[in-house]
């Protein structure tokens, strides 16, 4: 075991993106490592964490080559300061990956590819997406999951991507979980799920605070979990 920590890699971490949903990253990503490594070991970390309402109002006006520049700066601070690789913690500010990869010389651990990986190594091929709406509703999720990895990927109507949205924004960016919200989210899982959905991703790295799999009757694809276990198996690889 000791052999295999001297191996371990460092990871930087663009957290903030909300900080309600960076804090499951470290922790999955250090119970991964010591669930592997045993004894007293934990991840090389680099975190950044940004105040997200300066990113989420680049995000809400449309200034996404600004936001490209923050991140890429951010990125780059990390690499020179020892990362080996990147993870954003966050679905929504993948957008931007094709221009933070770019700028540093490190390898970014892309959200969407251990997700559609685990979908299909259960055996599915139709999923539906729920996420903030640039998420939902922009080309750069769907296209690497739909071009990359073969998958068909529906999304909400309209309404519901509305619903879907604010309470991302309005409740649990804020950590407010609320039963209602709950509720709602559920119909629209099950709606999906009558268009053909074998299964759902929980393409914000907030939801699983509000949705479980015990709540829904198809199988819920967590991105959080699955970007932050891919991540710990990198850096121990």
């Amino acid at each position: 075991m000791k052999n295999n920590a001297l191996y371990l890699k460092t990871l930087g971490l663009i957290g903030g993106m909300s900080w309600e949903s960076t804090v499951p990253y470290y922790q999955i990503i250090n119970r991964t490592i010591q669930a592997k490594l045993g004894g007293l070991h934990s991840a090389k970390l680099l975190l950044h964490s940004v105040d997200f309402a300066d990113i989420a109002e680049l995000q809400r006006s449309n200034q996404w080559d600004k936001a490209a520049v923050q991140l890429t700066t951010i990125a780059q601070n990390l690499a020179h300061a020892g990362a080996q690789a990147l993870v954003i913690c966050t679905n929504t500010m993948h957008k931007l990956a094709d221009e933070v990869q770019a700028g540093i010389p490190i390898p970014l651990l892309h959200i969407a590819d251990p997700t559609a990986q685990a979908i299909k190594a259960a055996g599915f091929h139709t999923v539906g997406l729920l996420g903030t709406r640039f998420t939902m509703e922009q080309d750069f999720y769907r296209s690497r999951l739909e071009n990359t990895h073969g998958l068909t990927v529906l999304t909400p109507p309209q309404p519901e991507r509305d619903a879907v949205h604010r309470i991302i924004f309005d409740e649990l960016c804020l950590g407010k979980v609320q039963d209602a919200s709950r509720h709602a989210y559920q119909q629209i899982i099950a709606n999906l799920q009558a268009q053909g959905a074998q299964a759902v991703i929980l393409g914000c790295t907030e939801i699983a605070m509000l949705v479980r799999p015990q709540d829904c009757a198809v199988p819920l694809f967590d991105t959080t979990t699955l970007h932050a276990t891919h991540a710990a198996r990198w850096a121990m690889a």
